[in-house]
């Protein structure tokens, strides 16, 4: 299950999200031909990577930046751009464009500094962008928490498009980041749940300014927490499960 688009277009061209998607995707172009290379990515890594060891021995902060454009794999890279493509364009819609690269970096900041805290002696790399993309969710999360989320719900040979809030993926989405948090153990790799809980709270709390400007409660009374402007509309038609029949032979159950 995870989203695909939201009815929620914005009023100016999100120039700064498609130069943050065109620098991950850049850089991870860059280096993904030594990924196959254990002493060399590994290497790389050591140079680039967010490893709270590191931090803790009062080295390597400026890798609180350079982690948050770093991927593992096309999976994770595809994944972390999708996102941000969905939620990106209406928070810089409404922060403008030097705010909203302020507060997508900061957002990574914070992520950065919660994933150390949860285990400062890891010596785990951390790389991604999901940590700042997940400030950019907790920010639409509190400005837009009734815009319309379309979501992909594949299961097996079943898939379905569902319309639902926003709030109720991203609250989900959260949730499952806090309890994959409490039940994972961060020396030994994986998913940075931390990061990702810690980055949501962040862009929270740091699209606070911006929820009061436009009249905090006030704003949320006039949309109805739907966004300030017409909702985008697009024909969602239901699948089906192809039905097959059967005809039964003179002789011999079907197997």
């Amino acid at each position: 299950m995870f989203p695909i688009r939201d009815h929620n277009p914005s009023g100016r061209t999100p120039y700064v999200t498609y130069v943050l998607m065109a620098a991950n995707v850049g850089i991870f172009l860059s280096y993904v031909g030594i990924m196959q290379d254990a002493r060399l990515i590994n290497s790389f890594w050591v140079d680039w990577a967010l490893i709270p060891a590191r931090l803790d021995a009062g080295q390597g902060s400026y890798t609180l930046v350079t982690s948050m454009f770093l991927h593992g794999g096309w999976m994770h890279l595809a994944g972390n751009m999708l996102f941000l493509f969905i939620f990106g364009d209406n928070i810089e819609d409404e922060m403008g464009h030097a705010g909203y690269l302020l507060f997508y970096v900061a957002a990574g900041i914070a992520a950065g500094w919660v994933q150390y805290a949860s285990a400062p002696a890891s010596v785990v790399p951390t790389v991604g962008a999901s940590g700042a993309i997940a400030g950019v969710m907790g920010a639409y999360l509190l400005l837009f928490p009734k815009a319309k989320v379309d979501i992909l719900f594949i299961f097996i040979i079943f898939f379905r498009i569902f319309p639902i809030p926003a709030w109720i993926m991203l609250a989900v989405w959260f949730a499952l980041q806090f309890v994959g948090g409490v039940g994972s153990d961060p020396d030994t790799g994986g998913v940075a749940y931390w990061a990702h809980a810690g980055g949501f709270v962040a862009g929270l709390a740091l699209a606070l300014p911006v929820w009061l400007k436009r009249g905090g409660p006030a704003f949320w009374q006039r949309t109805d927490g739907h966004p300030p402007h017409p909702e985008a509309r697009y024909r969602v038609r239901s699948s089906n499960i192809p039905k097959v029949s059967r005809r039964r032979g003179p002789k011999g159950p079907w197997s």
